[in-house]
């Protein structure tokens, strides 16, 4: 299983549209998915997502992968693929908050006779 660090560090179609400078619908055209099956075998004329485990996750791809496939099949001599943290929302903040509050009570809880 992947962890949180590893899962923010992969990019999203609109990274991935953002650095390869192509339309969302190309992005997909040019994604390894299949609606037959949940993760097809390697393909290296496509974009090749990471595996998912539900057909409703969403498509994410390692910036190797998009480097790759930016230079050996794009043509694209210089690719520069940046990952940058995404920056803490309002939501993210109140979860982590409600996150910590329930740890404490699970502590608690865990600590009584």
């Amino acid at each position: 299983m992947e962890t949180a660090t590893e899962l923010q560090a992969l990019m999203s179609i609109e990274a991935v549209q953002k650095a390869l400078n192509r339309s969302r619908a190309s992005v997909y055209r040019y994604a390894n998915t299949d609606p037959n099956h949940l993760n097809p075998p390697y393909n290296p004329q496509k974009l090749n997502p990471e595996l998912r485990i539900n057909k409703d996750d969403p498509l994410l791809f390692h910036p190797h992968e998009v480097a790759r496939f930016a230079k050996d099949v794009l043509g694209i001599k210089q690719v520069t693929i940046e990952v940058q943290q995404p920056l803490d929302t309002v939501t993210q903040d109140l979860l982590r908050s409600i996150l910590s509050e329930l740890q404490t009570i699970h502590q608690l809880l865990k600590s009584r006779p």
